[in-house]
């Protein structure tokens, strides 16, 4: 009778096994901001809980600004996986100490990271050239299409807050002393393009640019130190465009956390949360894949199974390896 008791027992617990898993996890929304990399790690989160964990997951559309903001007021969308805090930083202070927001897994490690950027071929054939101070020693490197004899310095997209930040440093580094022009790039394709005109013809560019994006995945750039250190007064200048007389200060790193709503966290159990806890990436990651999905014109879907076919060495660590084997099944 103990046999057949615990046999039935077994074959419950076999039958039941993931109603009860999703039962536990539940229903749960994602919230996809509209730009690339938090595409495809939304869909990758979703795969994931869903074929790992049970969950029954469902993406919907939102922006850094409604979907936190929602967040923190609501408790939906249940996460967000790629959330640049920075943008929002009493929202999200608000939140997590209301206990309506969870921070979990810094979803980039190394931050967003944005600076002036140049060629690694040129980087590597001046090996002097190391900060801002060093590449504005050399203008010829980086001339001036419509005035050889000076360099120039791509600003960035017009209506821009970063184009607005390289303006003030171009000022704060006194780069038209040392003989370079501030270029105006006009719209971001414009700005792309100057960038890869110049690296498919192997010649010099420098300018604004950011981390993770497809065009750092694909072309091999460095970024630039800034050779000083942030400086939080000098920085309040640099942002702002009417400020007369900014000073250099580092470009600060954005801070890109995953964020969970707390009736989620509550409900999710322990191995959903371990894992929104581990899932992180670098941004040499997340830019190769999406140089991918750029050039295969792919989806967010279509980045997410890709990247969890080609790289098991680096999701697996995130989750337990009863839910590793349920996803490599489903894939």
């Amino acid at each position: 009778m103990k046999k057949l008791l615990a046999s039935s027992c077994l074959a419950i617990g076999l039958f039941f096994g993931p109603q009860i898993a999703a039962a536990e996890c539940g229903s749960l929304t994602i919230a996809s901001m509209n730009w690339q990399s938090a595409e495809v790690l939304s869909n990758i989160d979703k795969i994931i809980l869903t074929e790992g964990y049970g969950c029954d997951a469902e993406i919907t559309i939102g922006d850094t600004v409604p979907s936190i903001t929602s967040m923190a007021e609501k408790g939906q969308p249940d996460i967000a996986p790629e959330a640049w805090v920075d943008m929002l930083p009493e929202v999200v202070k608000k939140g997590v100490d209301e206990k309506k927001l969870v921070k979990a897994a810094n979803a980039l490690p190394e931050g967003g990271v944005n600076g002036w950027w140049i060629p690694k071929y040129i980087a590597d054939a001046h090996p002097d050239i190391k900060t801002i101070e060093d590449a504005l020693k050399h203008p010829e490197l980086f001339p001036d299409p419509e005035d050889p004899s000076k360099g120039t310095i791509a600003g960035g997209p017009q209506g821009w807050g970063a184009t607005v930040i390289s303006a003030q440093l171009y000022k704060a580094f006194k780069a038209e002393e040392k003989g370079f022009t501030l270029l105006d790039t006009g719209s971001a394709a414009g700005h792309d393009a100057s960038l890869i005109k110049a690296y498919e013809q192997k010649k010099g560019w420098l300018g604004f640019y950011w981390a993770p994006t497809a065009l750092l995945g694909k072309y091999d750039m460095v970024k630039l130190e800034f050779g000083v250190p942030f400086d939080a007064e000098a920085w309040k200048c640099i942002t702002t465009a009417d400020c007369p007389n900014p000073t250099p200060s580092a470009w600060p790193a954005d801070h890109v956390y995953t964020l969970v709503s707390t009736s989620f966290a509550d409900r999710a159990g322990a191995d959903v949360m371990d894992y929104l806890n581990k899932r992180s990436w670098s941004n040499d990651t997340v830019g190769k894949l999406m140089a991918w999905m750029t050039d295969n014109q792919a989806s967010g879907e279509e980045g997410a199974k890709h990247f969890l076919a080609e790289n098991p060495d680096i999701w697996t660590t995130w989750v337990s390896l009863e839910a590793a084997e349920k996803i490599k099944a489903s894939l």
